[in-house]
């Protein structure tokens, strides 16, 4: 090494939980930087039908997977604890104990939180006639959706015409350019607290309540 080289820095190791076509998108950007190594993937399991397979993902590119889709069965890591550890649309809430051996553990969650926390946020979006919805990145605390915000997109939605499914489809791809835009920086990037004052949150047993807006199209309610 000449005087005018410096070290090259260590690839930050990270986790990468959760489902679909995002998850996959996140998980190949994280391959491919030079700046993480992608050490292991956590499917949500059973996987999802209907949308691209991270498992499938995962095999095909040499990145270990934990088959049970359970974060408590990855392996103990070393110096302990996760430099990095990001879900997308991860189905299982993180305990305490995890997120103590996480340096940093983020998630992207499909509303424009503090409003929406819980479940199917999108659902209760076009339910309650907003105007507008969002994707966060937020970072992970004890409890549901109520960690710091890293980063947020507000777009604009139109109940009277939108199905779930587009606005799904929407929050993927204003939810990958928020991630693609922010991965890079994600150190020098403050995250804020949430105002809990502004708080919504939905909990799988309210679903029966949602009526025409409980499933993919309204259609489908029928």
């Amino acid at each position: 090494m000449t005087a005018n080289q410096t070290p090259a820095s260590t690839p930050k190791t990270t986790v990468l939980m959760g489902k679909g076509k995002l998850a996959v998108q996140v998980a190949q950007w994280f391959h491919d930087s030079p700046a993480h190594h992608l050490a292991y993937v956590v499917p949500v399991i059973p996987e999802p039908t209907w949308t691209d397979s991270l498992k499938d993902w995962a095999d095909a590119n040499g990145v270990p997977v934990v088959a049970s889709g359970h974060y408590r069965d990855l392996p103990e890591p070393e110096g302990g604890q996760w430099p990095l550890v990001m879900s997308v649309f991860y189905d299982k809430i993180i305990r305490q104990k995890f997120i103590d051996k996480c340096t940093r553990i983020l998630n992207l969650h499909n509303g424009p939180l503090p409003k929406y926390r819980g479940v199917s946020p999108i659902n209760w979006a076009l339910k309650n006639n907003e105007p507008s919805h969002g994707v966060t990145i937020h970072e992970i605390l004890a409890g549901v959706d109520n960690g710091p915000v890293v980063a947020q997109v507000r777009f604009s939605i139109h109940p009277d015409i939108d199905e779930v499914r587009d606005v799904y489809g929407r929050c993927l791809a204003f939810g990958w350019e928020l991630f693609r835009q922010t991965a890079p920086r994600l150190d020098q990037i403050p995250a804020v607290p949430q105002d809990e004052a502004a708080a919504t949150f939905y909990h799988s047993r309210d679903n029966h309540l949602l009526g025409e807006r409980r499933y993919f199209t309204r259609a489908e309610s029928v």
